[in-house]
């Protein structure tokens, strides 16, 4: 086996960070690309005259490019060479980029988009990857943590930056940085080594049919729970099954797939044959808690992405430049603390980081419960975000540098698509999580609240659909309810109904949010628990399976 530039390094023979430099851009590359789409869809719906419906199929087809393409992205760079193919398709994602500047069509967007996610399928596991064929040691600990830090920093740059251009010169300039980002990463490729790819190695395409077909099922029940209905199928359903809702069949039928797949691919390595992935990867209990460990913190991090800027935005009727305001104590934390964490690994084992940054995700999700207002500026409550965020990032950083030091560097594209695909199911089952439970807690408090309240007649309630109950700002509620015979007083009653049971789902919600997170402190006892100075170096074999 040959490679293009000398041998990986070691904790004695420190390497160039350029290289790393390079694939912290790719990761800021597609996080800022995700980040910049829901700033963009107010002017593609008046650029492009559609729906804002329609216009957010950007954002679907992206997810769905990505979770269904990212296993098979991994063996594809295995076969090619990750350098090789990593240059390819930064190449194809300056060209999506391109696509959204210069898109005549909502149409011509959508594909863009659709080629920007096959293309991160491909950046995904090639991360990953490059990672390990370039850094060891303390510095690979470092580049890792360095990836959850960059998602953080484009989120929060693609939300001032973006809204910013948005506001003053338009939506298609965010996509000339996106196309300027994969440029310079282009350029900085270069720079990086890799082996040259095994072109005898074969692709399972029944597999591949499998978990990409499951994945996007999977993505789509979840991510419509709220739209389509939990149960019953609701008006805006594509379609229903004997009046119930499509999002639970597509659900269902995701896991069997899913379950379909891990069958197949387990009597493929029987057979003596390339599985799509190799899931000696996931061959011990140790590499299956991480996974657990990542599916929930992705999920409690979606869950509360999705929860603050709710009741910024749409209940309080603030702007995305507040919620971006109210979310950097979080954003900051979370980049300064994955970067940092990995300080603390020659001292303390994973399993001990993994509980106790669990027990913070946990203690803070209950403090926020107690101590948050319809105000988010509130010091309790940034102090809250804070703890949350420490737990958070030290938690991201962590279980994805477990896998990979678990793991020979070969199968580092095995583990960089198990991330991928971890990744995007948690995000789609943290947000319509947090969407379906607030929703249907918010709608049993107000209809308790409605009936307990003298100041609301029977004949104004008659007069309010409570059966679509969702969560609405004080402006909105009184002009509903100004199109009724509603008397000022009861205006204002019904508002204060509103205002009380929006904060008692949220609190409610949060508490929900806590207990998730505690029972994840079991799977993270599970976690290795390396002495200092112990952590296995993949490179010798032997890292799978050592004795803890």
């Amino acid at each position: 086996m040959t490679t293009d530039r000398t041998a990986p390094s070691t904790d004695e023979d420190q390497q160039s960070w350029l290289p790393m430099v390079g694939l912290f851009f790719a990761q800021i590359l597609m996080s800022f690309n995700v980040a910049a789409l829901p700033v963009s869809l107010g002017g593609m719906v008046e650029d492009f005259g559609v729906a804002p419906t329609v216009a957010s199929t950007t954002i679907v087809v992206y997810g769905l490019a990505v979770a269904a393409l990212v296993m098979v992205g991994a063996k594809l760079g295995q076969r090619v060479g990750w350098v090789l193919i990593f240059r390819f398709v930064v190449a194809t994602f300056g060209c999506s980029a391109l696509m959204m500047i210069l898109a005549p069509s909502i149409g011509w967007a959508i594909a863009g988009q659709a080629v920007a996610g096959a293309s991160a399928a491909i950046i995904v596991p090639s991360l990953v990857a490059l990672i390990a064929e370039n850094y060891r040691g303390a510095q690979q600990a470092t580049a890792i943590g360095s990836l959850g830090s960059a998602r953080a920093v484009s989120g929060l740059s693609a939300f001032f930056i973006g809204g910013a251009l948005g506001t003053l010169v338009g939506w298609r300039p965010v996509f000339g940085i996106v196309l300027a980002l994969a440029v310079v990463v282009f350029a900085l490729s270069f720079t990086l080594r890799s082996d040259r790819g095994h072109a005898g190695i074969k692709i399972d395409l029944v597999a591949a049919a499998l978990i990409g077909a499951g994945v996007v099922l999977l993505t789509l029940g979840f991510n419509n729970l709220n739209g389509w209905g939990v149960f019953f199928a609701s008006a805006d359903a594509p379609f229903d099954l004997l009046g119930l809702s499509p999002a639970p069949l597509f659900i269902l039928v995701g896991v069997v797939l899913g379950q379909a797949f891990f069958t197949w691919t387990r009597r493929r390595i029987r057979e003596g044959k390339v599985p799509l992935v190799d899931l000696s990867v996931l061959g011990s209990s140790r590499e299956r808690a991480a996974v657990y460990a990542m599916f929930i913190v992705v999920a409690l991090e979606a869950a509360l992405n999705f929860t603050v800027p709710l009741y910024i935005q749409i209940v309080q009727g603030r702007t995305p430049f507040d919620t971006a305001l109210a979310m950097m104590p979080f954003n900051l934390t979370v980049f300064v603390t994955a970067t940092l964490v990995v300080r603390f690994y020659k001292r303390y084992s994973p399993r001990t980081i993994g509980v106790f940054s669990f027990t913070l995700t946990t203690v803070a999700l209950v403090w926020l419960a107690y101590v948050v207002t319809n105000n988010w500026e509130t010091v309790p409550t940034i102090a809250g975000l804070i703890v949350f965020g420490i737990g958070q990032g030290a938690l991201v950083t962590l279980v994805f540098n477990v896998l990979v030091t678990a793991a020979p560097k070969e199968l580092a594209g095995d583990v960089g698509s198990i991330r991928g695909t971890t990744q995007n199911l948690a995000s789609a089952v943290g947000t319509a999580l947090a969407g379906a439970l607030l929703v249907t807690i918010l709608s049993f408090s107000v209809g308790q609240a409605v009936v307990s309240n003298v100041d609301l007649p029977e004949s104004l309630i008659a007069q309010v659909d409570l059966d679509n109950v969702n969560f609405v700002g004080n402006d909105q509620l009184r002009e509903l309810l100004e199109d009724t015979d509603a008397t000022a007083e009861q205006i204002d009653a019904a508002v204060a109904v509103n205002e009380d049971a929006r904060l008692g789902t949220l609190k409610l919600g949060l508490l929900i949010l806590a207990a998730i997170s505690a029972t994840a402190i079991i799977p993270a006892t599970r976690l290795p628990n390396y002495r200092p100075h112990e952590i296995p170096d993949p490179s010798d074999g032997e890292a799978v399976g050592v004795k803890l």
